[in-house]
């Protein structure tokens, strides 16, 4: 049975709601961001997701089924409402792509459009996917990135990524820049997987849940 101070405590802690559209190890991000202190809900209600200060889009796999998900639940116009009022979102790997016009994976497929710029495969010249630890170029100071020390590397799984752009705050070196993270507003995305990514991953979960809490980059 919960005491009164953990049942106080729960109710300090950011509710964080990791959209559930039945495709990809969700419950991976949901448990990376509970691990960090958020209050977590792995969830496909609108009225949860509408209710949360922080949004999570996460995911694993292709591009065109995810998106074909996502709006077979109607979860689309949900995640593209609360980008639009300003609520702190984060896209993770497919998640991130999803945000963009659409990709060359299926390209019948539209995305969010929230970005205007196109998910493009690697160059095929190289081991694709690309699934290994990378180290992160940071472009730009972001809260995102905050304190992450000289060298932050990250784990990435992934054949496609976006089209350079100016929100790209961080690119890998895969054959070339390859976007890495990209940020604008509200919205951030991350092509890397923070959540398999142990000390710098947890940092940037971390990190969103200052951002989704309302605290000052001074106190990240």
């Amino acid at each position: 049975m919960a005491t009164i101070q953990q049942a106080q405590e729960a109710k300090q802690r950011p509710l964080i709601a990791v959209v559930d559209y039945g495709i990809g190890n969700l419950h991976s991000a949901q448990k990376g961001f509970s691990h960090v202190g958020a209050d977590t809900r792995l969830t496909n209600d609108c009225a949860l997701i509408r209710d949360a200060c922080g949004v999570v889009l996460p995911g694993v796999g292709a591009f065109g089924p995810a998106m074909r998900a996502l709006r077979a639940r109607g979860l689309d116009e949900v995640v593209v409402e609360r980008i639009e009022a300003g609520v702190p979102f984060f896209g993770i790997c497919v998640g991130m792509q999803m945000l963009f016009a659409g990709s060359e994976e299926e390209p019948q497929v539209r995305g969010l459009n929230v970005f205007s710029q196109m998910v493009r495969l690697l160059p095929t010249s190289l081991k694709l996917p690309q699934i290994q630890w990378n180290k992160l170029n940071i472009h730009r100071d972001h809260r995102m990135l905050a304190d992450l020390g000289d060298e932050p590397w990250l784990y990435f799984v992934h054949s496609y990524a976006p089209e350079p752009s100016e929100d790209v705050i961080a690119t890998c070196d895969y054959g070339g820049a390859v976007t890495a993270a990209v940020a604008r507003g509200n919205v951030w995305a991350a092509q890397f997987h923070p959540e398999k990514s142990s000390v710098c991953g947890l940092r940037i979960l971390s990190n969103f849940v200052a951002f989704a809490s309302h605290k000052l980059p001074s106190e990240l």
